[in-house]
């Protein structure tokens, strides 16, 4: 079974650090995809991103600027088909074993939001190739999904004072 990374938690930089991952992977000369919910189309983190193809290659189905969160009702019932658009496009990049490393940002995401089920995650990861590596970010992760994991990463802030 394909190796997979969670990166979650109430602290800032999860998706960071699959970023870092993912430039240290593409250093090495291996594929990546990043597939990112929930993030709307448009920002400068995507920008910045679009930079770094085509070593890594930076896919969102959302046609919408702006969090998911912010949408009105009507806009996240569109935005739900585009994300339903995305998951079918990530289980084709496992099924097809088309890179080395497929960071699923955000996923957890739909979970909590109750946009996919934790099932509906496990059965897609179970599509993956032997040899792919999955890393998934979230703030929140189920047990069911923590227990799938290799590895989970917590990620919190803390305050240590003045130094």
């Amino acid at each position: 079974m394909s190796e997979i990374q969670i990166f979650c938690g109430t602290g800032s930089g999860k998706s960071a650090a699959a970023l870092g991952q993912a430039v240290s992977w593409a250093c090495h000369g291996k594929s990546v995809f990043i597939v990112r919910f929930l993030k709307g189309k448009a920002g400068a983190e995507q920008e910045f991103m679009k930079r770094l193809e085509p070593e890594i290659k930076l896919f969102t189905f959302e046609h919408y600027d702006g969090c998911y969160e912010q949408l009105t009702l009507e806009k996240r019932l569109a935005e739900q088909q585009n994300i339903r658009n995305e998951l079918g496009f990530a289980r084709k990049v496992m099924v097809t074993n088309e890179c080395d490393l497929l960071i699923l940002d955000e996923i957890l995401g739909l979970v909590a939001m109750d946009i996919i089920s934790a099932q509906e995650v496990m059965e897609l990861l179970k599509d993956a190739g032997e040899d792919m590596h999955i890393t998934l970010t979230g703030t929140t992760c189920c047990d069911e999904l923590r227990d799938m994991a290799d590895l989970v990463h917590e990620v919190t802030d803390s305050s240590h004072g003045s130094r």
